[in-house]
């Protein structure tokens, strides 16, 4: 699929006739900013026609500018008068976004590009900017327009991720559908990077931050990656594939009921249920059961939102944490571990309360990160490998799909993160509601040598009694 791009241009906040503000006001990145990866987001929301002209794209791209001017300004490095050391934040210079207007040629249509798009290759980020470096006065978002013969259309971004996560990219992408449909923003964006991370006085760090959110920085300049997973390196030609499987409701429905069936309380969530299959699954595919001891541990990210007091519903900026369940493969993939698992996914996540977020806001807050020279987990190459492990992003209750551009066009009705190229690496996907089976969507990135163990195990639900299998 060859893809030309028409045009490319910066468009900057359109504030009407309200007076323009400040173009030098820097606001500082938070704690939860400041560990976030250091790099873009990428997506592509796909629509049916009709499509709404350029001009009206733009156009609702700079009024939501103008709500979110974030996305607009430059990540900057300054001198921080409360700090021991430069602190980034994003200067509001109103710089713009950069607009790319592009077609899919030879005739195209969306449909003849869907199978790309349900299997993700390296041809899809045709469908999105790749993003700058990430460095500091570089563009923080960039969004592509691709067209096809059929009038369809594909909204494809990148964004950056130490302005906002998941939800915040979300929210803002709503906005622009609503500032060009000419609705009012809703929700109201919240852009308070202050008041709500405020650490207390005095601190109160009642859990271990370090080797968790910040660790030392690796001591070795170079590393050479080797996949605990199978006991082949990383770098020997084996590709990394995306692996697209979906889920049906009544799937769901049996691996919730078996998994719940020992549970004490309320029962297991999708979301509970889903990720520890998929690290099981992840696991017995890379061939760790005969490794009995190797040690495996869930990545799974925890939305603050829904944690912490006090913080509203449209805050634009990161609040994610981690949870990291952890056992051993045997343990894992023992006869009947199946409840096991999701138990321990959902005393590892619950474990990640409101008390948590403050204590590692006071700890983050500190000082003690510059004092002993730690870095944020995350952006340390060495502790960001994943070995054997599994980092799972569910974004189940993400608001991708109320992006609606009008025009006639409707709700997108298709939504993908893109090629993620990150061996162990999961998306859980919002199911699209023009499906509407109750059906959920994964994307599983693994070494194409374990794709074959992937497929024969990820339908079936092995918990110590008959497996079943799905198709």
């Amino acid at each position: 699929m060859k893809i030309t791009v028409q045009s490319s241009k910066a468009v900057k906040p359109d504030y009407g006739d309200a007076p323009a503000p400040s173009t030098t006001t820097v606001v500082p990145l938070t704690v939860f900013d400041l560990i976030s990866f250091d790099d873009y987001m990428f997506g592509i929301h796909a629509f049916h026609p009709p499509s709404p002209p350029t001009a009206a794209l733009e156009a609702g791209l700079a009024r939501a500018l103008a709500e979110h001017r974030e996305w607009a300004g430059r990540l900057v490095t300054a001198d921080d008068p409360a700090a021991t050391s430069r602190r980034r934040g994003i200067l509001l210079n109103d710089a713009g976004v950069r607009f790319l207007d592009a077609t899919a040629d030879d005739g195209a249509t969306l449909e003849s590009a869907m199978p790309l798009l349900r299997q993700p290759t390296p041809e899809v980020r045709r469908l999105h900017p790749s993003g700058p470096a990430g460095g500091d006065g570089e563009e923080l978002m960039l969004v592509q327009v691709t067209r096809f013969a059929c009038g369809s259309f594909v909204v494809g971004h990148a964004m950056h991720h130490a302005v906002g996560d998941a939800f915040a990219i979300s929210r803002f992408l709503v906005a622009w559908g609503q500032a060009t449909r000419g609705a009012a923003v809703d929700p109201v964006p919240v852009h308070d990077r202050t008041s709500f991370f405020a650490p207390r006085h005095p601190p109160r760090v009642d859990f271990d931050h370090r080797g968790v959110e910040f660790v030392k920085p690796s001591s070795r300049e170079t590393k050479e990656k080797t996949n605990l997973a199978g006991g082949g390196a990383a770098g020997d030609g084996d590709d990394v594939v995306v692996q697209h499987v979906r889920f049906s409701r009544e799937f769901i429905s049996e691996l919730k009921s078996r998994a719940s069936s020992s549970a004490a309380g309320r029962p297991y969530s999708t979301a509970q249920c889903l990720a520890a299959h998929l690290w099981r699954c992840v696991t017995k595919a890379r061939g760790l059961a005969a490794g009995g001891e190797t040690k495996t541990t869930l990545h799974l990210a925890v939305n603050g939102r829904a944690r912490m007091r006090g913080l509203p519903e449209g805050y634009t900026g990161n609040a994610v944490l981690w949870a990291h369940p952890c056992t051993t493969a045997r343990e894992l993939l023992a006869a009947a571990p199946l409840g096991r698992a999701v138990e321990l996914v959902r005393g590892e996540v619950a474990r990640v309360d409101e008390s948590y977020f403050r204590s590692f806001i006071d700890f983050a807050s500190s000082g003690v990160v510059e004092e002993e020279g730690l870095v944020p987990a995350l952006k340390d190459p060495e502790a960001a490998e994943l070995g054997a492990d599994v980092a799972v992003y569910c974004l189940l209750r993400v608001p991708f799909y109320d992006v609606d551009f009008g025009g006639g066009c409707g709700r997108q009705f298709f939504y993908t993160p893109g090629y993620y190229p990150a061996e162990g690496v999961v998306y859980i996907l919002p199911p699209a509601p023009v499906v509407g089976d109750g059906s959920v969507e994964a994307h599983v990135s693994l070494f194409s040598r374990h794709v074959e163990r992937f497929r024969g195990c990820c339908f079936s639900i092995d918990d110590g009694e008959a497996p079943l299998e799905y198709q």
